[in-house]
C-alpha cells in the first residue's frame, strides 16, 4: 500500500503548554506514555480549517455547522460500511460525558450498568458518579489474547441491570472484537432488555491490517434499535483539547431519552471542536491512513522489545496505540513507580480494574518511544 508522506518523527516540544501529559511530571526526567493523547500536530486539513476559523475573530455562540452530519453519515459509510441518517446524530462536548449521560439517561438510580474489566476508567465512575451500580466481569485471557466471558456476563445481570457499556475497539486491551463476538454480546442485551452503549472512539485506529471495525449497531436493526454508538474524531486525529463527540442513535426514543438528560445540563459543542471535526472526517483521509501506518510499527517495536524483557508479557495491539501489559511477576510489586524511576511514566492497570497491569501509550515520535523503551531495558535487563 502507497501511505503518503507526513512527518511523525517531528519531536514537538509540549512542555510549558499546561499539556496534562506532560505537565504531570514536571521538572523530572520521565517521558510521559500515560494518558491517550498523542504526541503528533494533528491533520493540516485540520490545522488549515481552525487557522481559518481563527482569522475570522469572532467566536459567538456556534450551531453545528450543516454539513457536519452529513460528512459524518459519509464518513460511517466509508470506513465501516454502517448506513446512517444524520438526524441520528446527538453532539456531546466529549465521550467521557456521553458515558456519565448514557448512564442517567437509561438507569435510574440504584439500578445497575455492567461492563467487562479491564476497562477505561471514566467505564468504572460513570456509573457512581450518578448513584447507579457498576458491575464489572472480568475479560477472559486465553493465550495471550482477550474475550468476552459470556457466561459470566450473563450470570452478572439482575432485575436491576439497566445498560451494558462496551469498548469497541478495546481499550486497553487493544482487541478488535470481531462480528461473531459483538453479535453473542449484543445478543444478551437484546434477551435481557438492555440497552447497549458502544464507545468507538477507537474505531479509526485499526492496525492489523487483515482486521476491520464493525460499528455494534451496523450487526442488525433489532440490536440498532437499542444502541447508542459514542464516537469522536479526536483520538484518530489528536483533538481532544477541542472537545467534539458525538451519539449516533437509531431510535427516536432512545435519542429523546438521552436529549431530555442533556437539556440544561450539557453545554453545547464549541466552534473550533466543530470545524475540526468536520475537516478531520471530509479530508483527513491520507493522513489517517498514514498515521496508522506509523503506529503499526511504533506497535512492532514495543512488542518485539518489551516481548524480550523479564518479568514483562505484552499484549498484541490490534488496534488503538495503547499496549497492554501484564507486570504482576515484577519484582517490588509497583510497577508505575519502577518504571517511574526509570523514566518511563505509565498508566496504572489498577486504575481500569487490572491491579499489576502497566499501560503504555505508543503514539510519540519513534526516537522518543525508541528512548522511552531503552529506559525500560536499562531498568530491567
Amino acid at each position: 500500500m502507497s501511505v503518503p508522506e507526513f512527518d511523525f518523527d517531528r519531536q514537538i516540544d509540549r512542555r510549558a503548554t499546561s499539556s496534562v501529559k506532560w505537565e504531570k511530571y514536571r521538572g523530572r526526567d520521565v517521558i510521559p506514555m500515560w494518558v491517550a493523547d498523542m504526541d503528533f500536530a494533528t491533520a493540516p486539513c485540520v490545522v488549515e480549517e481552525l487557522e481559518h476559523r481563527i482569522r475570522h475573530g469572532v467566536f459567538g455562540y456556534t450551531q453545528v455547522p450543516e454539513e457536519l452530519p452529513h460528512v459524518i453519515a459519509a464518513a460511517m459509510l466509508r470506513d465501516f460500511d454502517w448506513r446512517i441518517e444524520p438526524d441520528w446524530i446527538v453532539f456531546l462536548p466529549s465521550l467521557v460525558v456521553g458515558l456519565n449521560v448514557v448512564c442517567r439517561a437509561f438507569a435510574r438510580e440504584g439500578e445497575e450498568v455492567i461492563t467487562a474489566v479491564p476497562i477505561y476508567p471514566p467505564f468504572l465512575s460513570a456509573p457512581e458518579y450518578g448513584n447507579r451500580n457498576c458491575i464489572r466481569v472480568p475479560l477472559r485471557e486465553k493465550d495471550g489474547r482477550w474475550y468476552w466471558d459470556l457466561d459470566a456476563l450473563e450470570a452478572a445481570i439482575t432485575a436491576k441491570s439497566r445498560v451494558l457499556l462496551v469498548c469497541s475497539p478495546h481499550n486497553p486491551t487493544g482487541r478488535v472484537w470481531n462480528a461473531e463476538e459483538l453479535r453473542a454480546v449484543a445478543g444478551l442485551a437484546v434477551r435481557h432488555g438492555l440497552i447497549l452503549v458502544s464507545d468507538e472512539i477507537h474505531g479509526g485506529l485499526v492496525l492489523d491490517t487483515e482486521k476491520r471495525h464493525v460499528p455494534m449497531a451496523s450487526l442488525d436493526p433489532s440490536i440498532a434499535g437499542r444502541t447508542v454508538t459514542l464516537m469522536s474524531a479526536s483520538k484518530t486525529f489528536n483533538l481532544p483539547g477541542l472537545g467534539c463527540a458525538f451519539a449516533i442513535v437509531a431510535d427516536p426514543a432512545l435519542r429523546a431519552r438521552l436529549q431530555r438528560t442533556m437539556a440544561g445540563i450539557v453545554h453545547h459543542v464549541g466552534a473550533l471542536g466543530l470545524f475540526a471535526t468536520l475537516a478531520a472526517y471530509r479530508d483527513g483521509r491520507e493522513w489517517q491512513l498514514a498515521l496508522c501506518h506509523y503506529l503499526r510499527g511504533n506497535r512492532d517495536l514495543v512488542e518485539s522489545t518489551i516481548g524480550t524483557l523479564p518479568s514483562l508479557r505484552v499484549y498484541h495491539v490490534e488496534a488503538t496505540y495503547l499496549a497492554w501489559i501484564d507486570a504482576r511477576t515484577l519484582p517490588g510489586g509497583n510497577p508505575v513507580q519502577r518504571f517511574e524511576q526509570a523514566g518511563v511514566g505509565l498508566y496504572d492497570g489498577a486504575l481500569f480494574g487490572g491491579p499489576g497491569f502497566v499501560r503504555l501509550n505508543f503514539a510519540c515520535p519513534r526516537p522518543l518511544l525508541r528512548e522511552a523503551l531503552s529506559r525500560l531495558q536499562r531498568a530491567l535487563v
